[in-house]
Formats: C-alpha cells, sequence, structure tokens
C-alpha cells in the first residue's frame, strides 16, 4: 500500500479541478481529469518537474511559500488546506499528535449529558477507530435492526466492510466506504498502532474492498452530507442530512448527528423512535 498521502491528495485535488474554474480553455484532446500537471505548475508557478515528485513521493516537503502557491492554485478550502499543512508534517514520523496515546473509550459526563439533550435525534459517538462508544436512544432504534450494534464493541468501519447487511443497509455503499476509509486515515494512519491493527485485519477480510481504497482516497472525509439508509420499518429510503463534530484534541472522539433530509424521512424517524409527530423537523437545504 502507498505511503504516500501527500502525493494522492495533491493528485486527487487536481484532477477535481476544471480548467474553466481556474480561467484556462478546456481545450480539445483532453484526457486528464481535470488539471495536467503542467497547468497546475503554471498556476502555482513552479517546474511541472517539481509537481510530477511531489505526486510521486520523491519530495514529502515543500516550503510553506510552495505550499500556499499549490493550495491556491487547486482553490483549497480551509480544512483543505490544513489538512494538506497535516501531510507535510506527518512526512517527518518522529512526531506524533496523539503521542501514542491508545485509542479514546472513555466518555466524559458532560458528553453523555449532550448525547442524551440530543434526543430524540439519531447521534452517535466514534473514537479514531470508529468504535461506538455512545449513542442515543433514537440512534440505537435506527442502526440496531440493521446489525451495527451487534458487536462488542460495535465499530462502524468493520460493520461496512465485513457485514454483508451493510450493502443492504446503505444504497451508496461505495460511497459510504470511502468516508469510513478517509476517517481511519485522517490521522497517523497506519504509524498509529491501533489503526494499523484495524487496518491489517479489514485488508484480509474485506480485501480489495478496502485496500484499494487506502491507496485512493485521500484521509479527508466530509464533515456533512446526506445519507441514504434502508430501514426494515420504513417503506422508503431514509434521506439523512448529517454533521460531524469533532470534539476537544483530549477526547480524540467525533459525534455524528442525523437530522431528517425530508418530511417524509422526518415522519419515518418518528415513528421509528416512537415520538410524537413533528418531533423531528426536515432540515432545509
Amino acid at each position: 500500500m502507498s505511503d504516500n498521502e501527500l502525493g494522492l491528495f495533491l493528485r486527487t485535488r487536481r484532477e477535481a479541478v476544471t480548467p474553466a474554474e481556474v480561467g484556462l480553455p478546456a481545450g480539445p484532446r483532453r484526457r486528464t481529469p481535470g488539471l495536467r500537471r503542467a497547468e497546475l505548475a503554471t498556476l502555482a508557478g513552479v517546474s511541472v518537474e517539481y509537481v510530477t515528485r511531489l505526486e510521486q513521493g520523491r519530495d514529502r516537503r515543500p516550503s510553506p511559500p510552495v505550499l500556499s502557491a499549490l493550495a491556491d492554485a487547486l482553490r483549497l478550502t480551509p480544512s483543505e488546506r490544513v489538512h494538506l499543512h497535516r501531510l507535510t508534517k506527518a512526512a517527518d514520523g518522529n512526531f506524533r499528535c496523539m503521542g501514542g496515546a491508545a485509542p479514546a473509550r472513555t466518555v466524559r459526563p458532560t458528553v453523555r449529558a449532550l448525547l442524551d439533550r440530543l434526543e430524540p435525534t439519531p447521534a452517535v459517538l466514534l473514537n479514531r477507530l470508529s468504535e461506538v462508544l455512545a449513542c442515543t436512544g433514537a440512534y440505537d432504534r435506527l442502526m440496531g435492526p440493521l446489525g451495527l450494534l451487534d458487536d462488542t464493541p460495535p465499530n462502524l468501519a468493520r460493520f461496512v466492510f465485513t457485514d454483508d447487511r451493510a450493502r443492504t443497509a446503505f444504497p451508496d455503499w461505495d460511497h459510504v466506504a470511502d468516508e469510513q476509509v478517509a476517517a481511519l486515515k485522517q490521522g497517523p494512519f497506519r504509524a498509529d498502532p491501533a489503526v494499523a491493527v484495524l487496518a491489517d485485519e479489514l485488508t484480509v477480510t474485506a480485501g480489495t474492498a478496502f485496500a484499494g481504497r487506502v491507496d485512493t482516497v485521500p484521509g479527508l472525509p466530509r464533515s456533512g452530507g446526506i445519507m441514504r439508509l434502508v430501514h426494515p420499518e420504513a417503506d422508503d429510503a431514509l434521506r439523512l442530512a448529517y454533521e460531524t463534530l469533532e470534539l476537544p484534541a483530549e477526547d480524540d472522539q467525533r459525534l455524528i448527528v442525523h437530522l431528517p433530509a425530508d418530511d417524509a424521512t422526518a415522519a419515518a424517524l418518528d415513528r421509528l423512535t416512537g415520538r410524537r409527530p413533528g418531533a423531528l423537523r426536515a432540515v432545509s437545504g
């Protein structure tokens, strides 16, 4: 598996930017999705050879001015810029942000109280291994019948990749799988012994469905979006708008909150959670 996360991120972002977005003509015979390396080099004021070295992992420590120029040329968002900076720091394996700390499995009382206040909203607290540490009763009633919470401790990534029921539960399974890999890779990934053990396990049990994504999916999961879910007690697929809230670094945990994305899903969630109609309102786009 590739350990060239900086090169992977630069290449995938380059391929995601269209010439029109940066004021360049598309032209005929364009075989490359997004920008060509030469176009990125021109926009960033560096040589094509240097862009090639960065993408191939032969240079992993670009200077801050070069990073800034590349970020500008690629139209990176603030979160993507932070991620780009972290990737250059990760090239030096002598420093770890978590200092070798084990995955957090203790939930602070105030975080549990917050989950209680979130009822009847489906919400779940995960650590960096994607283990389910705590959840609202609504999340239990939503995901329990799907099989996610069967294991001890439940693990969202393991469920997605190794439980056949996940492919039925998530109609957009490929996207969900991409996001799980991105979340695992968001930190030091295999430099973290606990994450490395899980990654090795999933490489064996899930095969290329997991290993292939490790090589192609950058470690930058989306903080929010729409997730479709097929529930045995709902007539149609539910459309859930989710938001991911990162807790402080000392917790090393993330809270994912799900809200109905349309009125039909809001009504279905009310039935599933046993709440009065209208307890959960659909979010407007």
